[in-house]
């Protein structure tokens, strides 16, 4: 574990969220105008095997893989193959059925397309092109709250067929080659099979809300978390898994280059962070905004912060102003209030102010 001088608190702080907040196992990394400053891991990766989190750990990152996919289809507007303000029914046809000829992709990756559900019901979760089928033939939700609900899967069927539209790759390929070797990330949509040894086992201790038709958020899904049919599925909403020092890097290469390699322009990075839709999400009862894919800052911390969250605690994003990525992964899930990721982010605002580049 290391940090750079001037971030001695973050490693301090990753320390007592052992300590004081009984983390089980985690990682935390962090980079500062390109170049790393944070790389923290400890504590256990299996806690049924007591296998020790160590520099190799993989992990699930269940929504902040949305940030993955957003850049993806902000390369294909980059190269002019589609643009924000199309209808989705453009590239893919069948998915105007049922009066979604309306629905752009501005509205999918902001999640106003009213399809936060699959009505078919989920039971072929993992096989990408039925549920694109059962999401085309599906009307949009006719209930008034639907215009601004969390898709917390259906978004990534949604956006993983654009991307196979139009390129021919789906999006974990694409990601893959577009992405992960040009910046040598430890990321990746959908998990190799030979590297499933490295993952982290996931935890769901007692007392975490469950609720709602999600799939992936009821009792006893640790099954399906930590199968080897889930991670090799590359669900483009919650299918990926990364090292914290491969996704604070991506995010690093969001804000200038890294190692001499820079992959989306300046400007679409400011279109893909340049907000769409702020407001109360329903179902939660909680604020949350949107940019084309990313969410942006809601609460505490820098006002240009965009990245995106994953369900049970883990944290990525970046602060343009500070110049400044992270990233935050953790086995054992949690509701809110969870104060883990919170305190290594005050600590490193801090230290990146201090720094003064």
């Amino acid at each position: 574990m290391w940090t750079a001088a001037g971030f001695e608190d973050v490693a301090e702080a990753f320390e007592r969220n052992f300590v004081e907040r009984g983390e089980v196992g985690a990682a935390f990394a962090a980079y500062h105008q390109g170049r790393l400053v944070v790389d923290l891991w400890g504590g256990t990766a299996d806690p049924e095997t007591g296998r020790a989190w160590d520099h190799d750990t993989i992990h699930l990152m269940f929504s902040g893989t949305k940030g993955l996919t957003t850049a993806c289809v902000l390369l294909l507007v980059q190269r002019g193959q589609v643009a924000l303000t199309d209808p989705l029914s453009r590239y893919w046809p069948e998915f105007g059925a049922e009066g979604k000829e309306w629905i752009t992709i501005a509205d999918v990756l902001s999640h106003q397309a009213r399809l936060p559900h699959v009505e078919a019901g989920y039971a072929d979760l993992l096989d990408h092109d039925v549920m694109a089928a059962h999401l085309a033939a599906q009307a949009p939700s006719a209930d008034p709250r639907a215009g601004f609900v969390y898709h917390a899967i259906t978004w990534g069927w949604l956006l993983d067929e654009l991307v196979r539209r139009v390129d021919g790759r789906t999006v974990g390929r694409f990601f893959a080659e577009e992405f992960a070797v040009p910046l040598e990330l430890e990321v990746w949509i959908g998990l190799p099979a030979e590297l499933q040894w490295r993952a982290a086992t996931m935890v769901a201790p007692d007392g975490v809300l469950f609720d709602g038709p999600n799939p992936l958020w009821v009792p006893g899904a640790e099954k399906i978390w930590n199968s080897e049919e889930y991670r090799s599925a590359g669900l483009a909403a919650v299918g990926g898994y990364a090292t914290a020092r491969g996704m604070a890097r991506f995010y690093a290469s969001l804000l200038g280059e890294v190692d001499g390699v820079r992959v989306l322009a300046p400007e679409i990075v400011e279109l893909g962070r340049r907000e769409i839709r702020r407001g109360i999400e329903p179902t939660w009862g909680s604020p949350m905004a949107y940019g084309a894919g990313f969410e942006l800052q809601t609460g505490d911390g820098p006002a240009d912060a965009f990245g995106h969250a994953g369900a049970g605690g883990s944290r990525h994003g970046a602060w343009p102003g500070r110049e400044t990525a992270y990233s935050y992964l953790m086995n054992e899930v949690r509701s809110a209030p969870d104060e883990r990721a919170r305190t290594l982010l005050d600590v490193l605002s801090r230290g990146s102010r201090a720094t003064g580049r």
